[in-house]
Order: C-alpha cells, then sequence, then structure tokens
C-alpha cells in the first residue's frame, strides 16, 4: 500500500491585504512530502518561503487550492482545526520567540503543555533531555537575557523537538548560529527525522547545511520554480 504524503500542497494560491491593496503573494505551488523526508526550501529574500511555511504550520488560513497536513485539510479551516493541526508539527521560529520571564527548561516545558497525555514529571525530564542533546545540559535554569543569541536559538529548537513531532518546519534555525553550533543543531534535526519518521521543512539561506536534504526546493517570485532530488556523493 502507498503511503500518502505527510504534507500534500496543490495548486495553492495566497493573497495579502484586501481589495485594491490585495496582492499575490504565492502561485500555483504543488508539493508533496513523504514521511522521514527532509526538505530544504531555499531562494532569495521575499520569495514567499515563510509564507507558504506558515500555511503548512497552521498559523494563518490557506485561502486557495488545497494544502493537506496528515490527510487534514487546511484550506479555509477555523481557528480550532488550525489549532489542532499544529498540535502535529514543532515550528521553529526564525527569531527564538522564548518568554523573558522562564527558564531555558520552561520555555521548552511550553512545547508539551498541549498534550494532556503527558505527567509533570515527564515533561520535565523529557525537556531536560532535549536541553541536553542540543548542548545546553548546564543551562537548564537560565533565563533568556542571560544566554547567547545562539544559545537561545537552540532553547527554540528544543521546544520544538521535545513533543516529538510528526513534523518539524523551520525558519532560518542556523541563522544566529555559527558553524559548529549550526551543524550540530541539523544533525539532531536529522536524527529526529530518521529515527521517528519525522519529516522535516527547512527554510534556510544557509549553504553549509544543504547537504542534510533529501531534496532542494528553490522559490522564487512566489512560485515555486525548481524540486529536485539531492544526489549523495558516493
Amino acid at each position: 500500500m502507498i503511503s500518502k504524503p505527510v504534507i500534500s500542497v496543490k495548486n495553492l494560491d495566497h493573497y495579502f491585504g484586501h481589495g485594491q491593496l490585495r496582492k499575490q503573494v504565492l502561485f500555483d505551488i504543488n508539493l508533496d512530502i513523504n514521511a522521514g523526508e527532509i526538505i530544504i526550501m531555499t531562494g532569495p529574500s521575499g520569495s514567499g518561503k515563510t509564507t507558504l511555511l506558515t500555511l503548512v504550520g497552521g498559523l494563518r488560513s490557506a485561502q486557495s487550492g488545497s494544502l493537506q497536513i496528515l490527510e487534514q485539510e487546511l484550506c479555509g479551516a477555523n481557528k480550532g482545526q488550525l489549532t489542532q493541526a499544529r498540535r502535529s508539527n514543532g515550528y521553529i521560529f526564525q527569531a527564538h520567540n522564548l518568554h523573558g520571564s522562564l527558564t531555558a527548561l520552561q520555555n521548552v516545558r511550553m512545547g508539551l503543555e498541549v498534550h494532556n497525555n503527558i505527567s509533570p514529571p515527564e515533561m520535565k525530564t523529557r525537556s531536560a533531555q532535549i536541553l541536553e542533546e542540543v548542548g545546553l545540559g548546564d543551562r537548564l535554569n537560565y533565563y533568556p537575557d542571560d544566554l547567547s543569541g545562539g544559545q537561545k536559538q537552540r532553547v527554540a529548537i528544543a521546544r520544538a523537538l521535545v513533543s516529538r513531532p510528526k513534523i518539524v518546519l523551520a525558519d532560518e534555525p542556523t541563522a544566529a548560529l555559527d558553524s559548529k553550533s549550526g551543524r550540530d543543531v541539523v544533525n539532531l534535526m536529522q536524527t529526529l527525522a530518521k529515527e521517528q519518521d519525522c519529516t522535516i521543512l527547512l527554510v534556510t539561506h544557509d549553504n553549509r547545511i544543504l547537504d542534510i536534504a533529501d531534496r532542494i526546493v528553490y522559490m522564487e517570485d512566489g512560485k515555486l520554480v525548481n524540486d529536485s532530488a539531492v544526489v549523495a556523493a558516493s
């Protein structure tokens, strides 16, 4: 039996604004992504990459065409349906979006709050474990103001990964990291994808991490202009 794509985008258009100010930002996007695939989306600034990522992540409702996440249609979805869809994914923002009044451990634990079946002790254990894995085991009780930009981004990544999501959506996750930290983080995401059949859609301008991709999708002027498999060097 052929399994259905985890993310299936068909003839997707998207507009910002209303009336005379209405502007089309995505044009006829078609993209299927299967379980366990790592897809890197690249292209110039303003080409629509982040807009497409936020639609896939259920952060805004798709307007025209079809956008199915885990076989759930999000085109025209209401707030409740979008909230439900967001529970299946971990979202890594370009700006880390950490809560300044919470420690690193508490920020990561927020990634588990929507899951009612995890006990508080397990939440704490899993949050500490994932922080250890991103190299912050000695910073559990630090507040964001006491962390470097790269450390904050690693906390944000840990928060997205802690619930072991089916889909990880990442917007420039290595932008604030040096080359070693960036490599460590994408290696962790790659391991998660392979071990847990987790699907990763990652927007980046960082050419140093393109080698982790199964496919590279190139966007320009709101259109998907190239979708190619990465051929591993023998």
